[in-house]
């Protein structure tokens, strides 16, 4: 039986960090909903220092394929193995070594900016300090910003307050879907460089219709099925 990992976080240091072998390959991956198909037959492969971009027009489950990536939807047809260091990861497993930068991501409102993080860090069993809180809230542009409530928050400040959720355990693997929504120029240049920076750690996988984002791509899996390398 292949050896899988299964744990998780538990008593982790945010400061511990190191590269990781990441192998990711989609073959034959379909969904479908009762009987309308969202998708059917997407096949690619990525791996370390690679960006894998998922792109295809509004509605066409660009979304839905990244929450299978990630574990949290079974796919209908196909199948998704997912390596790290050479060892499977299942489903389950795959969380506490994945980021993941979504719309429907829930932030707590009543809750400050840096409450919101401690509170996610407590949930990875992450021991985040006060260095280590203010030095995430910089790198996403909220420096003097984690005391105000999320309730206060413009969009592109949430949006920034979803990336410091996505790094704060360093994960190996990055998923970002509409990496850039609501985000202004100095935004989207920190993006840059989180994608960038990931890319000497392991893979980012990018769900997209813009293309300057698309653009960004190592791979590119087109949801009509079409992958180009």
């Amino acid at each position: 039986m292949s050896q899988l990992y299964r744990s998780g976080m538990r008593g982790t240091s945010v400061t511990a960090e190191q590269a990781a072998d990441v192998q990711l390959k989609l073959t034959d991956v379909g969904r479908r909903f009762g009987r309308r198909v969202v998708f059917q037959n997407l096949s690619a492969k990525a791996r370390s220092g690679q960006t894998l971009v998922l792109a295809g027009a509004n509605g066409s489950g660009k979304s839905t394929l990244m929450k299978i990536v990630a574990g949290l939807l079974p796919p209908s047809a196909g199948q998704i193995d997912m390596r790290l260091d050479s060892l499977p990861l299942d489903p389950v497993a795959r969380r506490a070594h994945i980021g993941f930068v979504a719309p429907d991501l829930t932030l707590y409102g009543e809750l400050s900016g840096a409450e919101n993080i401690l509170f996610f860090a407590r949930l990875r069993g992450i021991d985040l300090t006060r260095e280590d809180l203010i030095s995430l809230l910089e790198r996403v542009g909220l420096k003097g910003r984690g005391r105000d409530y999320v309730g206060n928050y413009s969009s592109g400040m949430r949006q920034r307050l979803k990336y410091a959720f996505a790094l704060l355990h360093r994960p190996p693997i990055l998923l970002l879907d509409e990496p850039t929504a609501n985000l202004d120029v100095s935004g989207m240049e920190i993006v840059e460089r989180v994608v960038l920076e990931q890319k000497t750690r392991g893979l980012v996988v990018v769900a997209t219709n813009e293309p300057r984002e698309v653009a960004w791509a190592d791979v590119t899996l087109r949801i009509d099925g079409e992958t180009t390398a």
